[in-house]
């Protein structure tokens, strides 16, 4: 069994798809790359079969009607045979030291009898024009180079998370997770980063910068007037993450607590985004995610809603969104997203 299966969801990747591939490769064979070419209309999917064609033993082609993101990463999921499972997107790629340490660090827990439920490690941001290059580490909130719980799973800092390119889970686990990324829906990262949570026990932080996340394309899907068009499908996306946190006496209280957190963050920047449309339908929509929140997870929302980021997201009246939007514009340019 090979130590690790990378999923690359590709849609018209062509000019750009060579570079995550390569960087994949220099692993070597024990690393099985999964190109899924989800219904492109350039040249991805020739792209793809040269790739299987020249390395038979590493990559698998897989070609499909269109379905989106999520789409594409549940094929990778139900054909990988690799004991853990990352997906990388097809315009980003990882660095080849910190994945030949990944690969080292894996087979040497398999070997002890102690391979974690998930590997961490840190991802940079690749951001066309700026010339320095954020990385997101977790030094504060988690034990480096052995296996701890969530009883050791520390306090992240309100801007801090695990992103899909931090995370390095255990095949199986994703698949027991029931894990059902929704079709032609963006933004379904989060989703993959947030529902198999729930079924890991234990973890592993290697501290190395190993996903460079590219940030520039106009098309992109976080590109901010991209996110506005796409405001639907960042709701789906808001509103599965809210149906699927857990009770707080089901999970682990920091697992809760870290949840609870992250979907602080992604409800706040669909907030934001409802607020950029400027449209009353959208400032109404935004409204309504919150009243939700209130029925469905009262405590959850009294936590959230008179927190710094609750409160921001919040401010009444024309002022209170002008506020709210310069306050994201400040942070977008000290921490360099979209």
């Amino acid at each position: 069994m090979k130590t690790l299966s990378v999923v690359v969801p590709c849609y018209n990747s062509a000019d750009y798809m060579r570079h995550a591939v390569d960087s994949l490769l220099t692993a070597g064979d024990q690393v099985e790359i999964i190109i899924v070419d989800d219904g492109s209309s350039d040249a991805t999917a020739a792209i793809a079969d040269e790739y299987a064609e020249r390395f038979p033993t590493i990559v698998v082609a897989v070609h499909q009607p269109n379905g989106g993101h999520g789409s594409a990463v549940n094929t990778g999921i139900d054909l990988a045979t690799g004991r853990y499972l990352k997906v990388v997107d097809s315009d980003d790629w990882l660095d080849a030291a910190a994945l030949a340490r990944v690969i080292a660090m894996l087979d040497s827990l398999h070997a002890d009898g102690a391979a974690p439920d998930l590997l961490i490690s840190n991802f940079v941001y690749e951001k066309v024009g700026k010339r320095f290059k954020r990385a997101v580490r977790y030094r504060n909130a988690l034990p480096r180079g052995r296996v701890f719980g969530w009883r050791e799973f520390g306090r992240f800092h309100p801007s801090q998370y695990m992103l899909m390119h931090a995370l390095t889970y255990r095949t199986q686990l994703v698949r027991d997770s029931g894990l059902r990324l929704p079709a032609h829906t963006f933004y379904v990262d989060n989703l993959y980063a947030s529902i198999p949570m729930p079924l890991v026990r234990t973890m592993f932080y290697l501290d190395v910068d190993l996903y460079r996340y590219f940030i520039g394309r106009p098309d992109q899907s976080v590109n901010e007037a991209v996110m506005v068009r796409r405001i639907d499908q960042q709701l789906r996306v808001t509103s599965i993450m809210q149906q699927a946190l857990p009770a707080p006496t089901t999970v682990p209280p920091q697992l809760h607590r870290y949840l609870v957190h992250y979907f602080q963050i992604v409800s706040a920047v669909t907030s934001l985004m409802l607020i950029r449309s400027g449209t009353r339908e959208h400032i109404a929509r935004k409204a309504g995610l919150w009243d939700e929140l209130r029925e469905k997870h009262p405590h959850i929302h009294r936590r959230l809603r008179w927190s710094v980021l609750g409160q921001i997201t919040n401010l009444p009246g024309r002022a209170g969104r002008r506020t709210t939007v310069t306050a994201y514009r400040v942070a977008r340019w000290v921490v360099g997203f979209n």
